[in-house]
């Protein structure tokens, strides 16, 4: 008998993931609730972490870097004092001290992580080094020199203040590790620190007030988890343009295709026809070419 590949389901399934998950578990949970030929994930969440994760289905898949691409919101808890060879609570203790920064200490050392700043990923991480995982060479036991890399900060705000710690919240552009802003807002202070709790509350559109909880994807029929898909389009903060029947035809087929519609010229925008997405491109004045072409099952 040949293997069974799967159905071709397409869209996005927001879910809420727990602590002591993994992301790629979460991916592949969802993937065989769904019995899904093809699934993915939008940004990874560290195993401790919890929150919205959006895992992709289908053609879903094709539009993952622009939500990779999308500002994320996340609050987190930084325990001052002790710095950890992971910048959170699951790593060996590094070094200590006694300093603990009162509030206006905070507030005011804040100001410098907002913006465009440099950041040094965390030595245990998704960062490629010679085509390894930066996490991979770390249980090796070598030592990993990771390279500044730029990140947007657009807010940084401090939520409570308490002597051993503050709660905090986020929301940066592609590629911004919380752990290396506890760590660095630590030094900073004076101090050490290091993350012992950290949600993703939202992720470009979607929202943790509308994810499945991660223990239920087990419990719910499929027909219950197809109704939580969301459009495939979903993740796309792009103008919207509809192709006539003809155009439709050739966008299908990656070719430049007339639609109805405005845009900017030479903006990206993603194309309708009959009420459902079929690709992506750039608007070219009454017709687009297409980038990315979704295939209707």
């Amino acid at each position: 008998m040949g293997r069974k590949k799967g159905r071709d389901v397409s869209g996005w399934l927001i879910v809420d993931k727990p602590a002591g998950v993994g992301s790629t578990d979460v991916v592949g949970r969802v993937r065989w609730a769904l019995d899904a030929k093809k699934a993915g994930h939008a940004g990874t969440l560290d195993p401790d972490a919890t929150g919205l994760l959006a895992v992709a289905l289908g053609e879903a898949t094709k539009t993952v870097p622009y939500l990779t691409d999308a500002l994320k919101a996340y609050d987190f808890t930084v325990a001052w004092g002790a710095e950890t060879s992971t910048d959170d609570v699951s790593g060996e203790v590094l070094r200590t001290s006694d300093v603990r920064p009162d509030a206006a200490a905070v507030e005011a050392a804040l100001a410098r992580f907002r913006g465009d700043i440099m950041q040094v990923p965390p030595s245990v991480s998704a960062v490629k080094v010679d085509g390894a995982r930066a996490y991979d060479l770390a249980r090796e036991g070598e030592t990993v020199e990771l390279q500044a890399r730029p990140l947007w900060v657009e807010e940084l705000e401090l939520l409570e203040a308490r002597e051993d710690g503050a709660d905090l919240h986020m929301v940066c552009g592609k590629g911004g590790y919380v752990r290396a802003i506890a760590r660095d807002l630590g030094r900073a202070l004076g101090t050490f620190g290091h993350v012992v709790g950290l949600r993703r509350v939202w992720s470009g559109p979607f929202d943790v007030e509308q994810a499945v909880p991660f223990d239920r994807i087990d419990r719910a029929s499929i027909d219950d988890l197809d109704a939580a898909l969301l459009p495939v389009e979903s993740a796309l903060e792009l103008p919207q343009v509809q192709a006539t029947d003809a155009g439709a035809a050739r966008i299908m087929n990656g070719n430049p295709g007339q639609v109805i519609g405005h845009a900017e010229f030479g903006t990206e925008v993603w194309v309708s026809h009959e009420g459902r997405a079929i690709g992506i491109g750039r608007y070219m004045g009454g017709e687009v070419h297409p980038s990315r072409v979704f295939v209707r099952p």
